[in-house]
């Protein structure tokens, strides 16, 4: 695990199962910030807590009051018996132009050895509510590529999906490269499948003004693809449900252990 903030040159994948086949991949960019490195980071094309053409804003994470977010998720963990050691990272859309929407920002948590031990799934949806899933090991233990992390879904995310049934996340990092897998079931097995491919790159100047000139349009085009891909369900007749009330609570912690994918 490097300490370095990196540029992540992705692609999106999501697929329907039922009640008919839908699938549809988008290129993307995300930055993935070391929070504890973060007053190094601002030059004429990124800042963070300052207009950039690409930026970062601690207001829109977290507690979502401007606060320190390394100390807020320090916190966070020791809470839950973590007691947080190594480097954090988060990973997200950056705001382009002054504006983004992050249907899911990752917080990745690493122990003093560079062992990944948690992640903070922290979900958004376009009616401006938020939750946020701790992914751990129960007997906490490293998160290896093996391990799959599950969670009960709490929050209305889609209005063409009930507030039902479970994720299961897994992780997979190299110095190169990151895949991150969410699968959602519900009553009756897998129903979606989520998948982010992504090429790590140097957070440089040049690199972030190449993605920024290759998709200048990426905060509006993600709000945009969404309400496209919800008119093409509706087009495709898949059920429609209204917004169920949000969770009394914004933290749900995983509740099942490491298992190794069946082969």
């Amino acid at each position: 695990m490097h300490s370095q903030s990196s540029l992540l040159v992705a692609q999106v994948m999501h697929q329907r199962l039922r009640p008919v086949l839908h699938r549809f991949i988008y290129p993307v960019f995300f930055v993935r910030i070391n929070l504890a490195h973060t007053h190094l980071l601002n030059n004429f094309i990124f800042g963070v807590n300052r207009w950039r053409p690409l930026s970062l804003f601690f207001k829109d994470y977290g507690p979502r009051d401007g606060s320190n977010l390394l100390l807020w998720i320090q916190d966070l963990l020791k809470n839950q018996g973590l007691a947080l050691d190594g480097h954090v990272f988060l990973q997200t859309f950056p705001r382009i132009f002054g504006y983004a929407f992050n249907p899911i920002n990752l917080w990745y948590c690493h122990n003093r050895q560079g062992e990944l031990v948690a992640v903070l799934a922290e979900v958004n949806n376009t009616f401006g509510e938020h939750h946020l899933y701790l992914l751990r090991n129960e007997d906490g233990s490293a998160i290896r590529k093996e391990s799959t992390l599950l969670s009960t879904k709490m929050m209305h995310v889609s209005p063409f999906c009930e507030v039902k049934g479970s994720y299961r996340f897994s992780f997979a990092d190299s110095a190169q490269s990151s895949q991150v897998n969410i699968d959602y079931d519900d009553t009756e097995g897998v129903l979606i499948n989520t998948a982010i491919n992504a090429r790590k790159q140097a957070l440089s100047r040049g690199n972030l003004l190449l993605a920024l000139l290759r998709q200048p349009l990426l905060g509006l085009g993600v709000v945009w693809r969404i309400h496209w891909q919800a008119l093409l369900l509706w087009r495709k007749q898949v059920p429609f449900f209204h917004q169920a009330a949000a969770p009394a609570s914004k933290l749900t912690v995983s509740h099942t252990e490491s298992k190794e994918r069946t082969k």
